[in-house]
């Protein structure tokens, strides 16, 4: 039975405590499994209702929701992880204070979401661009797409940057 047919209510109550567990096994973390879990049905509650399928599954629909959910918590846990590193190699004076730090780590999250939703060409070009300093010219030549190309790639990558919030 899908979620449009059955009250979000009714599906909480008789899906949470085994989405919580399945959760924990995934995550090896219990507060992790909790956050993940209410997420989930929060994400439920506002997904635009879908038509009814025959056989469609409550269980595997929870499943898809958290599992995207638990993908975008690593990927933040790893960005989180990358700036934490290099503030480590800051002189005291130079680190920022924990609002600039909370403020920044946001940008950068934002900033990967908005990649991640990019073609994998145009996310590569960006980033040789951007963390590794090549040149256009040099992209080009190691990706094996021509400057115009090149040049494209970046300008998309930048538009989805400027589109952020």
């Amino acid at each position: 039975m899908s979620h449009s047919s059955e009250p979000l209510s009714s599906v909480y109550r008789g899906h949470h405590s085994w989405l919580r567990a399945w959760l924990q096994r995934q995550t090896g973390c219990r507060e992790t499994a909790a956050d993940l879990a209410q997420d989930t049905f929060v994400r439920l509650l506002t997904k635009p209702r879908q038509p009814q399928r025959a056989g469609s599954d409550v269980r595997a629909l929870l499943t898809h929701i958290a599992r995207c959910l638990m993908i975008d918590h690593w990927r933040r846990q790893q960005i989180e992880r990358a700036y934490l590193e290099t503030l480590a190699t800051l002189p005291e004076a130079l680190a920022p204070s924990p609002e600039t730090r909370w403020l920044i780590l946001d940008a950068l999250q934002r900033v990967d979401a908005a990649l991640q939703q990019l073609p994998a060409l145009t996310r590569e070009i960006f980033l040789l661009a951007q963390l590794d300093g090549l040149r256009y010219a040099e992209i080009a030549e190691h990706t094996g797409v021509s400057l115009p190309t090149v040049k494209r790639h970046m300008r998309n990558a930048f538009l989805a940057c400027l589109r952020l919030e």
